[in-house]
């Protein structure tokens, strides 16, 4: 049985075994009993000594049973260890235009005393910093990375910083600064279009020293379209209509010179087709007829008919159940791929029985009161360390985020760091809302970053019930783990909307982690969104007009709404679905989904005499357009023979695809069977320009490692998880006094004394046993004992 005691600050004493203490009086009597036998007679030592003599034996015993008794001490100390850098120096292109300091740096450190480790990162063309951070960590380590942190291949640094938690490792960056200009240029813009519409594409740039104004040219199947001027993360707007089928190319040039001439270039390769076909469907003459027609090759049919396999979507308009046709037909073609958008009216959702009918199923809405009723909503707020700085503003945004909720909610919190706390139980908001909203205000920070145990700590609460989880985080966490929590949520029923908040938020994590729920991403100062989807009768946003409610997905982003159209059917959006735009008092007024391969667009707003109140007209046409094209997706889905090359970097694979009756022969692919009639290929395009495989053409553009420069927002996310600093090259005997901090640690460190007990019995034997032989001697005493 161990006993134990804490006599001081950091100090611990105790025994391993009290059994010993059962042998001390026995040992005490025997001895006793030992020193007394033939007191008395005439040989016989006097009292006194016989009472020393048993004092000494007795400390004998003691000290022998201390000794078996195994005593120890348990002592906090601070202990020197051995400090070392592992110095991580990317070569990598994007790093080309910074000086090289690393030889200067490893002297300044080695100069105080800590030996360099030193290990070279990344190529040309590409650069693997997560893998080279995670392969040299080690325990209660020190690395300094030098490197701008854009890692363009292997492990993400969220995932390095993950591993270098695990060992409590250090990562310091090293930036160096840039005397040269270097910029980037890219397109981004659809690949398929039709002929006869208008396509939108954006021209933008980056780069690092670059203090004026860059000339960007635009060409068009080499005519210039638009010659302009690009600043640093600015763009430009380039609208073309292409009247000619087949392949087209859009190439923007920026002049001036930098570092590199081969980013200066970007390609993109267009291909035009034929207006698809579309099936559009209604008991009225409504203008969107004939909007449609002046953009697609439309048939008008009063109602579905059971062969759809000529159209490449169907548009429903203000047509009840009872009256849309061959619904079984209309589903079929859906779940194989076709695209449906269902436009609303006096006789369609509410009013033409919608809600138990086959089209109802399609629907990204269901019938019901959009401001009425209760939802389950859970706020998530992080309150780990990568939060403390900020946590003054978590606590400022997720008050926001509860002003935003209507009373008839169920509302709990959940706060989380490594664990998950629940601060609030799951309760009606509107008379629990003071109190509430004093628990958030209540709210500490501590810990490391596991979003993934955050949302399961919010299922929890959530328990049986559907529901939202409204998560307030920066997103400095791994992807994987909390992207996965979030897929099996969204498959569950339950949906994470995500607000980034902080002063460094993971922007790409947060959306991943909503988008794979069905939910939606929010910025900080965008949280007054929420009353729309969560308001109750508070659900007014602002302004009279249609208000966009998800931005930068395929049908908002770019578009402009100043539309009030005076009528919504009377919907809600259903889980997993994108709410996409909003009316001024909360409707939906167009919603959409995948339903199985196929793409569908709920268009609920209208007015009296159905010209939709003004969506048809410039500039709010264009999200009506992009609705349709939404869910007609790639026109040529029906066509056969026909090859789909994804546009691709310089030495990385990419994909082609097939499809036809028999397997193609292409030089230098190797094209497998995905399915009926689909074949896919992978390549490598070695060459930048416009290429062709297959008599498909594709562009072939710089590495991505050539496409972005400067420091990267990543590696300060991995230094400031791991507890490091940024430094310059010059700061090299900081660094060097960091590693020492870094390898003197605090231990705890435990003695075993038993040797000391033993060692203090022998002591006390042999003196006494001395004493008496010395009384003996110096004729003292007379007695063989030695005693007087």
């Amino acid at each position: 049985m161990r006993v134990s005691a804490t006599i001081a600050d950091g100090l611990t004493v105790g025994v391993e075994h009290l059994w010993p203490l059962l042998v001390l009086p026995i040992a005490v009597g025997v001895l006793a009993s030992l020193v007394r036998r033939g007191s008395g007679g005439p040989r016989s030592a006097s009292n006194r000594s016989r009472r020393l003599l048993l004092a000494s034996r007795v400390l004998v015993v003691c000290l022998l049973v201390l000794g078996a008794m195994g005593p120890y001490t348990v002592q906090t100390r601070e202990t020197p260890g051995e400090p070392g850098v592992t110095l991580l120096t990317d070569e990598s292109a994007s790093m080309g235009i910074y000086p090289n300091t690393t030889d200067e740096l490893v002297r300044d450190i080695e100069d105080e005393g800590v030996p360099v480790t030193r290990v070279t990162v990344g190529s040309e063309s590409e650069s693997r910093i997560g893998d080279a951070v995670a392969a040299n960590l080690r325990e209660n380590g020190t690395i300094a990375v030098v490197s701008d942190g854009r890692a363009t291949a292997g492990r993400s640094l969220s995932t390095a910083a993950a591993d270098a938690d695990a060992l409590d490792a250090t990562v310091h960056g090293v930036t160096p600064r840039s005397p040269r200009t270097e910029r980037a240029v890219a397109i981004a813009g659809p690949s398929t279009v039709s002929r006869g519409v208008q396509t939108k594409y954006t021209v933008s740039m980056r780069g690092v020293s670059v203090f004026e104004p860059v000339p960007v040219t635009v060409t068009i199947d080499g005519e210039t379209v638009t010659e302009g001027e690009l600043r640093p993360d600015g763009t430009l707007t380039v609208d073309h209509t292409f009247e000619e089928l087949g392949a087209h190319r859009v190439t923007a040039t920026l002049s001036g010179e930098d570092e590199y001439a081969r980013n200066d270039v970007f390609y993109r390769s267009v291909r035009v087709v034929e207006q698809p076909d579309v099936l559009y469907v209604s008991r009225g003459e409504y203008p969107l007829r004939n909007y449609l027609d002046s953009l697609y090759d439309v048939t008008t049919a009063a109602s579905v008919p059971s062969a759809l396999d000529d159209y490449a979507a169907v548009v429903v308009q203000d047509t009840s159940a009872s009256d849309v046709g061959n619904a079984t037909a209309l589903q079929e073609f859906v779940v194989n791929g076709g695209g449906l958008v269902v436009a609303g009216g006096d006789n369609a959702y509410e009013n033409g029985g919608y809600e138990t009918s086959p089209i109802g199923s399609m629907l990204p809405v269901q019938v019901g009161n959009a401001t009425g009723g209760e939802s389950n909503i859970v706020v998530l707020v992080d309150v780990s360390s990568s939060a403390e700085s900020g946590l003054s503003i978590q606590k400022a945004v997720a008050l926001d985020v509860l002003d935003q909720l209507g009373d008839e909610n169920r509302v709990g919190v959940v706060a989380f760091n490594h664990n998950a706390y629940r601060v609030s139980e799951l309760r009606t908001l509107g008379q629990n809302r003071a109190e509430t909203a004093e628990k958030i205000r209540q709210l500490e920070s501590g810990g490391a970053t596991d979003i993934a145990v955050g949302l399961q700590g919010a299922d929890e609460l959530l328990g049986d019930r559907e529901g939202t989880i409204i998560l307030l985080s920066d997103g400095q966490d791994r992807l994987g783990p909390p992207a996965a929590v979030a897929n099996q949520l969204g498959r569950e029923g339950t949906r994470v909307v995500s607000v980034g908040v902080g002063k460094r938020v993971g922007v790409p994590t947060m959306r991943q982690i909503a988008g794979e729920s069905g939910g939606s991403y929010f910025a900080a100062d965008e949280t007054e969104r929420l009353r729309l989807l969560f308001g109750g009768s508070s659900r007014r946003y602002r302004g009279e007009n249609l208000t966009v409610v998800t931005e930068d997905t395929f049908i908002t982003a770019g578009v402009e709404l100043t539309a009030d159209p005076g009528r919504a059917n009377n919907v809600r959006v259903k889980p997993g679905a994108d709410y996409q735009v909003a009316t001024a008092d909360g409707k939906p007024a167009i919603a959409s989904w995948r339903f199985g391969l196929g793409r569908v667009v709920s268009l609920t707003a209208y007015d009296s005499d159905n010209t939709m109140g003004g969506l048809l007209d410039r500039p709010d046409s264009l999200v009506v357009t992009k609705s349709v094209n939404y869910a007609v997706g790639d026109p040529t889905r029906t066509q056969t023979g026909v090859t789909s090359v994804d546009d691709a970097r310089v030495g990385r694979p990419t994909t082609l695809t097939y499809r036809g009756d028999s397997r193609p022969d292409a030089a230098n692919v190797s094209v497998r069977q995905v399915g009926d009639g689909r074949y896919r290929g992978e390549f490598t395009p070695r060459n930048a320009g416009y290429q062709t495989v297959l008599d498909t053409e594709y562009a072939a553009n710089y590495p991505v490692e050539y496409a972005s420069f400067g420091p990267s927002d990543s590696l300060d996310a991995l230094v400031e998880r791991t507890g490091g600093q940024t430094f310059s090259p010059d700061e090299g005997e900081q660094i060097a006094r960091q590693a020492r901090q870094k390898s003197t640690r605090v231990r705890t460190v435990r003695e075993n004394w038993e040797w000391v007990a033993l060692l203090g019995a022998l002591l006390v034997f042999t003196a006494e046993v001395v004493a008496r032989r010395v009384q003996v001697y110096r004729g003292r005493t007379t007695l063989e004992s030695g005693l007087p």
